[in-house]
Order: structure tokens, then C-alpha cells, then sequence
């Protein structure tokens, strides 16, 4: 019953949009429905009750909108409030921390992985439980990285301040002997520039993007009815200012997003 319905994703702000360029490439047919909560964010600071409370909000506002699957493309949400929500609501609901980590294993060589995020998601410790469900012998070394999505909530992604930022925060996973960096946060693809140039070559990057969309392409295509449709809707919705999410999201995507509106919850 959820199949070929709009894709409903929801994201602290801007950052969810890497997953829905995801989408775009993985389910061309696919209806969006995006919520960036701008007038909160950061998340990353917040208190977990508080996120698990917007996170459910949101999501109650993405199904009354018509939306089938729910992609939760925050990672500090993912962290705390996933199993809520999930038990709350009938509808699919996909994380972008399980994704990530199942990537991570099948790249690394050495067992030692690394994760950027939030404050919220690295002291959830959510990357390292679920590696230890799937190979016990993985081990993962987490780093808050609190000027990230400030960095990129303004489109700053490549100025000197963001590639100072990189260097501080990734050069302390690097004396760990990560061979594989997790981007744990949506917000951080579009720092990948700046994280890869401190990385180098040697140390391989997972975007969880990839393998949350294709959990949601199980769903939406699952009936294996062929969608007729003429026109594609992308629908977007925020807390804060729309006219500010949309110059930095169309920055950030290289693509003009439609009108943007703003709701209050």
C-alpha cells in the first residue's frame, strides 16, 4: 500500500538534500516530499527527548501530506529516535545509520572504520552497536564535527574555514588507522571536497545515501507495476526561512529548487 506513493524525507535543513539527489538518480519516477526543520537546526546539540519529539512531528506531518516511505535522513534523529518512530507508524520507515555502516563493513580491510557526525549521533554510539550486530570483530572510532552543518547550512563548502574544520576534526581519526570514513551526517557530502583532500586517497568515503535509497527502491517499486505518470512533483516545506533554504539548496545541488514553503508545526 506504501509503493509509488511520494517519498516523504525529512532532515534537520539542507542537508537531506544529498539524499534526495539519491533518489532523483536511483528512482527518477519517485514524488518527493522534503521537510527541513531550519528552524531548529543544528540538531546535534539538542537533547535526545527533544529530537525523538520533532522527529515524530515531522513524520506525522509527511503522512497526512500523503507521503508512503519516510526516509529519516538525519543522522541524529536516526540515532535516537528511529525505533519510535517505527514502532509508532505503520508506514516504512528507513535511517540512514544501518545503511552506512553495512557499506563501511564491506569496504574496509582493516576493521577499523571511522564516523563524522554530530555531537548527538557520536555520543549515541549508534555506529559502533549496530557493526558490532553485524561483524563483532569491526572496530569504530567516532568524531563530533559541530562546525559542519553551520558550514554548510550557509553553503560555505569550500572556503578556508571549512577546510580548517576538516583537517581538525578528521586528522584525529586518521592517528586511529581508519581505512574507511563513514559521512555520518547528510549535511556532509557536500564537504567532501575539502574531507578528501585532508583524507588523501588511501582512505575510502561511504556516503550512506546510496544504500538508504536503495532500501527505499525495495518499497516504492515492490508491487512491480511500472508508474504512469507525466509529471514528477517535488514538494518542499520548512520551519525557518524558505527563501534562505532554497538559495543555499540550490547552491549546494546545482539546481534551482521549485517554490519552498514554510510550515509551523
Amino acid at each position: 500500500m506504501f509503493e509509488h506513493k511520494p517519498i516523504g524525507i525529512f532532515d534537520s535543513g539542507v542537508g537531506g538534500l544529498s539524499i534526495v539527489e539519491e533518489v532523483f538518480k536511483q528512482i527518477p519516477d519517485a514524488d518527493i516530499i522534503y521537510f527541513g526543520d531550519t528552524a531548529h537546526v543544528p540538531y546535534g546539540p539538542r537533547p535526545a527527548e527533544e529530537l525523538i519529539r520533532f522527529a515524530d512531528e515531522i513524520t506525522h506531518f509527511l503522512i497526512r501530506e500523503g507521503a508512503g516511505v519516510i526516509i529519516d535522513a538525519c543522522n541524529s534523529t536516526s540515532s535516537v529516535a528511529l525505533d519510535h518512530l517505527q514502532e509508532k507508524y505503520s508506514n516504512p520507515i528507513i535511517g540512514v545509520i544501518m545503511p552506512g555502516i553495512k557499506s563501511a563493513i564491506k569496504l574496509t580491510k582493516n576493521g577499523r572504520i571511522g564516523v563524522i557526525g554530530t555531537e548527538t549521533t557520536i555520543k549515541s554510539g549508534s555506529h559502533a552497536k549496530n557493526a558490532a550486530i553485524l561483524d563483532s570483530d569491526i572496530k569504530v572510532f567516532g568524531q563530533a564535527c559541530p562546525q559542519f552543518v553551520p558550514l554548510v547550512e550557509r553553503g560555505d563548502v569550500h572556503s578556508k574555514r571549512a577546510y580548517e574544520a576538516a583537517e581538525e576534526y578528521v586528522t584525529k581519526l586518521m592517528e586511529k588507522n581508519i581505512d574507511t570514513l563513514i559521512l555520518g551526517c547528510t549535511h556532509y557530502p557536500y564537504l567532501r571536497d575539502v574531507i578528501t583532500a585532508i583524507l588523501g586517497s588511501e582512505v575510502k568515503i561511504v556516503d550512506p545515501a546510496i544504500e538508504t535509497v536503495k532500501e527505499a527502491n525495495l518499497i516504492f517499486n515492490s508491487s512491480g507495476k511500472p508508474l504512469q505518470k507525466k509529471n514528477k512533483k517535488e514538494i518542499y516545506y520548512v520551519s525557518g526561512d524558505p527563501n534562505s533554504f532554497r538559495k543555499v539548496g540550490s547552491k549546494l545541488t546545482g539546481k534551482l529548487l521549485p517554490e519552498v514553503k514554510k510550515v509551523i508545526l
